[in-house]
């Protein structure tokens, strides 16, 4: 099978994917903007060819050029993990006639409230919702809506330029920080825990599913700056209790006609109990969540997905015997990074347990945190037992620390 996959080198985790795809027998070329030379080798490895265009925001003339290039070549699959290029994916299946999501099916997961409005329509549970492209949008919704409420890009990735508003007064405030986003949605605050649903489908069919839990809820974590954010893949995704977001996860693939890829869903449960839709990308979760996964089972993910696309399978033996965490940490003060305390201490007590380290070194530039989840690196630690993982991420929570000056 010949696959087109765009961005085989950005983000972080596309060589492992443009790799897994190599290793199930796909011919794979890659599309970029960069050259060939400054890809990870991990990716230019796995090539059989490489297309660079100027930009890839040129749609037109990235898509005459992958149209001759296919006249010669004959791609069977177009593939792109990356959020922001996903409707050229979708344009370059359609033009071309791949297989896969076009553009009508990608603007339901990139658009939050043509998503929302297709899973109303199947009966399933949504915030309460509107489309707001100006202060008088927001202001009119927030009154239908009520306190308290989240605003939100429309098309956004993450939690960025996203806000709790817990009345009129702060809402003007928020009304002024959004207004260099073309649309927001304006939607329910919803009460409770957040957990994602992660799939691998072909064909329709659910091949492997993944629930991971943030602690605590990203909105919180984006907002305030003190705390190590973590994201936890459970062992036992099928426990009973979360029955309700598994149940609205296949609802939520079937209404939007999801048939061949990932998938990364976001949902709400509440304290009665009830699961809360929040939004979906067909795309993998970033911020190394596809490492939790193969870290919970000791599996290869990136292969997995990889087989599912070309060839409809998921072969590998899906033995979950981790609950597993990464624990992002952010240094104190501005500048570089002057010291980090605590990691050769915190490794002698939970060593056993450490499966990846990846902090920035001593003199590098301290990251904006909040543009970045990564932050200024993160621990990954994994444990069978569920309570001993969370006493084990929150020790890297506190003991850890780096400082910037």
């Amino acid at each position: 099978m010949r696959v087109l996959m765009l961005a085989p080198g950005y983000p972080a985790e596309m060589p492992l994917f443009t790799r897994g795809l190599a290793r199930v027998g796909a011919e794979v070329w890659g599309l970029g903007d960069s050259a060939e030379g400054a890809l990870p080798e991990i990716a230019r490895r796995a090539l059989a060819g490489y297309v660079r265009v100027p930009s890839l925001w040129d749609e037109h003339a990235v898509l005459d050029r992958i149209a001759d290039l296919h006249r010669q070549v004959r791609f069977e699959r177009i593939e792109c993990l990356w959020e922001p290029g996903m409707l050229l994916a979708a344009r370059l299946r359609e033009e071309l006639g791949v297989e896969g999501l076009g553009m009508e099916a990608t603007l339901r997961f990139r658009d939050k409230e043509k998503m929302k409005q297709a899973l109303d329509a199947a009966g399933l549970r949504t915030p309460r919702h509107a489309r707001a492209a100006s202060d008088e949008d927001i202001r009119a919704a927030a009154t239908r809506i009520g306190y308290p409420l989240i605003v939100k890009p429309i098309a956004g990735a993450g939690s960025q330029d996203t806000y709790r508003v817990d009345g009129p007064v702060q809402l003007e405030e928020i009304v002024g920080r959004v207004r260099h986003v073309p649309e927001v949605s304006v939607e329910e605050y919803v009460e409770g825990e957040e957990f994602t649903f992660d799939t691998i489908c072909a064909n329709g069919r659910i091949l492997y599913h993944n629930v991971a839990w943030y602690r605590p809820k990203p909105l919180i974590g984006r907002s305030i700056e003190w705390i190590s954010p973590q994201t936890v893949t459970l062992r036992d995704p099928d426990h009973e209790r979360l029955r309700v977001g598994r149940e609205l996860g296949a609802g939520v693939l079937r209404a939007l006609g999801f048939r061949s890829g990932f998938t990364h869903m976001e949902w709400f449960l509440t304290p009665r109990g009830e699961a809360v839709f929040g939004e979906i990308a067909a795309r993998p979760p970033g911020a190394r969540s596809v490492d939790l996964m193969n870290f919970a089972s000791d599996i290869d993910v990136y292969v997995g997905w990889a087989e599912a696309v070309c060839h409809g399978a998921f072969t590998q033996p899906v033995t979950r015997k981790y609950n597993s965490a990464v624990v992002f940490k952010r240094a104190q003060g501005q500048g570089r990074i002057r010291r980090i305390e605590g990691l050769e201490r915190l490794l002698r007590a939970i060593g056993p347990w450490v499966a990846a380290v990846e902090l920035l070194p001593v003199g590098a530039p301290r990251r904006n945190w909040r543009q970045t989840l990564i932050s200024d690196g993160f621990l990954i630690v994994r444990h069978p037992d569920l309570e001993a993982l969370l006493e084990i991420a929150d020790r890297v929570g506190t003991d850890l620390q780096m400082y910037a000056e």
